[in-house]
C-alpha cells in the first residue's frame, strides 16, 4: 500500500507499541494536554447528535429517525458544536469516535472534546487517529490492563493516551488527504452495496415470478396457459397448477400444524436445563441448530414430547423477524420454542423446500398471512392464518423438483456475484483502514499531496 507514497526522510523510536517509529519532527503528547472536555448548555433548537460506530458523528435525523431509544428525560445532555471531537464511552471501542458535522446535543455517554489550543490542533486529524486506535483494538487491549470486565472508554481513559502530534499544518494536510481519499473509497463501497441490494431484489423477483408463474421459456415468458387464481396477491397462475390453502398440503400424521407451547407451558425458567435443546427463532434465522444455549430437563421434555421436532420438519418464525424458514435437517433431539410454528409436509403433495421458498421469498404468501393475522400490537403469524393462506404450485412432485432446480441454479448465480461484491467491499475497507493507519502514524508522507 505504501508503495504509492513516499516515506518521511527521518524517523525516531517513539517508545510506543502501536506507533513504533515516527517521523523525527513529530511529538508524543498526552490527549489531556491536547483536548479538554466541555459541557455546554443545551439550546431549544438542538437536535440529537449521535456518534455512530462507522465514525460518523451527526444528527440522528441525518441517518434515520427509527430504531433509536429516546430518553423520557434528557438528563445530563450537553451541547455539541460542529467540529467537536466526540468519544462514545460505551461504543468507542467499536469505532464510535469522530468529529461532529452538526450543531446539536448529545447524551452524557459521550465526551465532548475541544482543542486546548486551537492554533496547534486540527481536530479532524486526531479524530482519525483515535478512531484508528479503537478499531485496531489497541484501546481495548489497553483497557483490559487497566480494568477488568469493562470496555468503557470515558474521558479519563482518552486523556491518558499518548498521541502522535505533527505540526498543525501537517495535521491539516493529513486530514485533507484522508477526507479526500476515504471519500473516494466510500463512494466505491456505496456502489458495491447498491449492487448487492439490486441483486437481492432481482433474486427475490426471480423467485417470486417462478413460484407464481412457472419456469420462463427461452424468450422469458411462461410457456403454460394461465388461469385466474382468484387470489388478489397471486393474479394469474399456470392453468395446470394447484391453488389451495396451505393446510391442503400438510400431513396429518401428527396433526395439521404443530405450534409451540405458548404461555405457561414453556417459560424462561424452564429453559435452564441441560438435556434437550430448545430450537428457537435464532436457529431458524441463522439456519444453524448449534447457536443458542437454551435447554430443558428430561422431566419437562416428557411433558412436551408432542412438540419434539423431527427431521424434515419445516420451522417458521412467528414473531419479530417474521416468516423465516428452516428445514430441520438433523437427528439431534430438539423441542419447539413457543415462537415457532412447525409444519410437516405431505410428502406426496409438496416438497418442503418449495413451501419454504413460498413462505419466505414469494412475497404473496406473507401478504396474506399478515393481513389475516390482523394483530393490533405487534406483527405475529398465527397458525390459523398460516394454514388458510392460499398458495399455488405444480401438482406433480417432478415439476416441483424442476422448479426447485431452476431456483437453485439461479440462486447460485446471484450468490456468486453477491459474494464477489462483498469481497470487494471487504478489500476496500481493508485498504481504507491501512491508508488511515499509514497516514496518522507517519508511515507515509503526504505533505506534498494535492487534490
Amino acid at each position: 500500500m505504501t508503495d504509492r507514497y513516499k516515506a518521511y526522510p527521518e524517523y525516531k523510536d517513539s517508545g510506543i507499541e502501536w506507533l513504533k517509529e515516527m517521523p523525527s519532527h513529530w511529538e508524543l503528547i498526552r490527549a489531556k494536554h491536547l483536548f479538554q472536555r466541555v459541557q455546554r448548555p443545551v439550546r431549544p433548537q438542538d437536535g440529537i447528535v449521535t456518534a455512530f460506530r462507522d465514525g460518523e458523528v451527526t444528527l440522528r435525523s441525518n441517518r434515520r429517525t427509527d430504531g433509536f431509544t429516546n430518553a423520557a428525560k434528557e438528563i445530563g445532555y450537553q451541547g455539541v458544536r460542529k467540529g467537536d471531537l466526540l468519544v462514545h464511552a460505551m461504543d468507542g471501542f467499536a469505532g464510535a469516535i469522530g468529529i461532529s458535522d452538526s450543531d446539536g446535543k448529545c447524551s452524557p455517554v459521550c465526551s465532548v472534546c475541544i482543542p486546548r489550543k486551537s492554533h496547534t490542533i486540527e481536530p479532524t486529524y486526531f479524530g482519525y487517529l483515535v478512531r484508528q486506535l479503537a478499531v485496531t483494538d489497541y484501546i481495548t487491549s489497553l483497557a483490559k490492563g487497566i480494568r477488568e470486565r469493562t470496555t468503557e472508554f470515558r474521558f479519563a481513559e482518552f486523556a491518558s493516551l499518548f498521541l502522535a502530534a505533527p505540526p498543525k499544518e501537517e495535521q491539516q494536510k493529513i486530514a485533507n488527504f484522508l477526507d479526500h481519499e476515504t471519500a473516494k473509497i466510500d463512494t466505491l463501497i456505496a456502489k458495491q452495496e447498491k449492487l448487492i441490494e439490486l441483486l437481492k431484489e432481482k433474486r427475490q423477483a426471480v423467485i417470486s415470478h417462478a413460484v407464481t408463474k412457472g419456469l420462463p421459456s427461452v424468450n422469458g415468458e411462461a410457456d403454460a396457459p394461465m388461469k385466474d387464481s382468484g387470489v388478489e396477491w397471486l393474479g394469474e397462475v399456470p392453468e395446470h397448477w394447484a391453488v389451495a390453502p396451505m393446510k391442503h398440503f400438510i400431513s396429518d400424521r401428527k396433526g395439521a400444524v404443530k405450534v409451540g407451547p405458548f404461555g405457561s407451558h414453556l417459560k424462561n425458567t424452564d429453559m435452564l436445563g441441560e438435556d434437550v435443546k430448545v430450537i428457537a427463532q435464532k436457529n431458524v434465522i441463522s439456519k444453524d441448530i448449534s447457536v443458542g444455549e437454551a435447554f430443558i430437563s428430561w422431566e419437562k421434555y416428557e411433558e412436551l414430547q408432542a412438540f419434539t421436532i423431527e427431521k424434515g420438519d419445516l420451522l417458521i418464525t412467528t414473531r419479530g423477524t417474521l416468516g423465516r424458514t428452516f428445514i430441520y435437517d438433523t437427528d439431534v433431539l430438539g423441542i419447539l420454542h413457543p415462537c415457532l410454528i412447525r409444519l410437516q409436509c405431505n410428502e406426496n403433495k409438496i416438497k418442503p423446500e418449495l413451501l419454504a421458498l413460498i413462505i419466505e421469498r414469494s412475497g404473496y404468501a406473507m401478504e396474506q398471512i399478515l393481513v389475516s393475522s390482523n394483530s393490533t400490537t405487534i406483527e405475529v403469524i398465527y397458525s390459523e392464518s398460516l394454514m388458510n393462506t392460499v398458495i399455488t404450485l405444480p401438482k406433480t412432485l417432478s415439476e416441483q423438483c424442476e422448479l426447485l432446480n431452476y431456483l437453485e441454479e439461479q440462486g447460485a448465480k446471484f450468490s456468486k456475484i453477491i459474494v464477489n461484491a462483498q469481497r470487494s467491499i471487504a478489500l476496500m475497507e481493508e485498504r481504507k483502514s491501512a491508508l488511515i493507519s499509514a497516514a496518522v502514524t507517519g508511515k507515509i508522507d503526504v505533505r506534498d499531496w494535492n487534490f
